[in-house]
């Protein structure tokens, strides 16, 4: 039996036992890293700030509430690389009790429906002071008998430039992505975040087009971070960029922003309690897109959206905007897609960009049933 068959194999084992457990790879890097929490030492922090002084996975909703709540994973367990994994009996991890979850209603809006979202938006942009707003909506996929951890094996081959995670949970559940977007990495004494925005599909063609919509987007998103670089005294800092990332089936614009790490020493999680969620998740200004989101969009967005990743693991940064996720129940994989909206959308344009964006899981899901 190959390696790779044995991962699959341990990972749905992993998830029959219903163990708290993360596994990830970051971009670039086909390493796995596995972290495994008993329920007992899952932390549930009331705010982002309070990640001060923690270790572990973190894995945050959009907005915490009672039934999103922030969670920490304390590592019980952690492993890199594959061999370190499989070298785990699992037959020693003892197996958790399911919670009993009421029944998580997921309001799956139409086509129609949503243009007409996507036309109140623009007109409220137009004739308000708001100048960008994402709305979302839910994608629900019928889901067979297939293994999940081959499901997760596919979608590690299909993105190698995402962090691709699975994640089980109490109160979360299980959920699964392929993300390129960083929230807020380390490197040595650096720190680098990201303003991305704007998304095109992937073609073969050597240089990107970007029209002035995307632009205009993705130009938010970094004054943003610069605002926030101001409130946290954060200069000198450099950027590189907007260029080009593309991530599984679709591309996008992006800037990166790096600075001395010894900026935020104390105060890692007051600067991500400010960033989050930043205007390429919600919109700009960021309160006034907050609230239009809360009355447009019908479905809770839980975990999407939020962000997760290891923290200060190793004495080192990785968090991810939880971008190109799903959430699986038993008959349903249910996928959540987005895009930004600004006076120069058009809503028939914008459904198709949600479409492209759930291209990164549809194809790995049908590549494996």
């Amino acid at each position: 039996m190959s390696d790779k068959e044995k991962l699959i194999l341990f990972i749905d084992k992993l998830l029959e036992k219903n163990c708290s457990f993360a596994l990830w790879s970051v971009p670039g890097d086909s390493t796995l890293e596995l972290l495994i929490s008993c329920q007992e030492a899952l932390i549930y922090p009331r705010q982002f700030n309070r990640l001060n002084g923690q270790e572990g996975f973190v894995f945050a909703p959009y907005h915490i509430s009672e039934t999103t709540p922030l969670i920490l994973l304390k590592p019980d367990i952690y492993k890199t690389g594959i061999q370190q994994i499989l070298r785990l009996d699992i037959e020693t991890i003892p197996r958790c009790q399911k919670e009993n979850e009421g029944c998580q209603s997921h309001f799956i809006i139409d086509k129609e429906d949503y243009l007409n979202d996507i036309s109140e938006t623009v007109h409220t942009i137009k004739n308000t002071k708001l100048s960008k707003a994402i709305v979302s909506r839910i994608i629900p996929v019928k889901r067979n008998e297939e293994s999940l951890g081959k499901l997760y094996v596919q979608l590690l081959k299909q993105t190698p430039n995402a962090f691709v995670y699975l994640v089980n949970l109490p109160k979360a559940g299980i959920w699964m992505g392929a993300t390129p977007e960083i929230l807020l990495k380390s490197e040595g004494k650096t720190l680098e975040t990201v303003s991305l925005a704007g998304t095109q599909a992937r073609h073969n063609k050597k240089e990107y087009a970007w029209n002035t919509k995307d632009i205009e987007e993705q130009a938010f998103v970094s004054r943003y971070l610069l605002d926030v670089f101001y409130q946290f005294n954060i200069h000198p800092y450099t950027t590189r960029g907007p260029e080009t990332l593309e991530s599984g089936k679709v591309a996008h614009l992006v800037t990166s922003f790096q600075f001395a790490k010894k900026k935020l020493e104390d105060s890692l999680g007051d600067f991500i309690a400010e960033l989050h969620p930043t205007p390429a998740v919600c919109g700009y200004p960021k309160q006034k897109a907050d609230k239009f989101i809360r009355q447009i969009e019908k479905h809770d967005r839980r975990y999407y959206s939020g962000f997760l990743g290891p923290w200060q693991l190793k004495d080192s940064v990785r968090l991810f905007v939880n971008l190109r996720c799903m959430e699986i129940l038993p008959q349903q994989y249910m996928l959540y897609s987005g895009g930004g909206i600004t006076s120069r959308s058009v809503p028939e344009q914008e459904w198709e960009e949600t479409n492209n964006k759930a291209k990164t899981l549809l194809s790995a899901i049908e590549a494996i049933q």
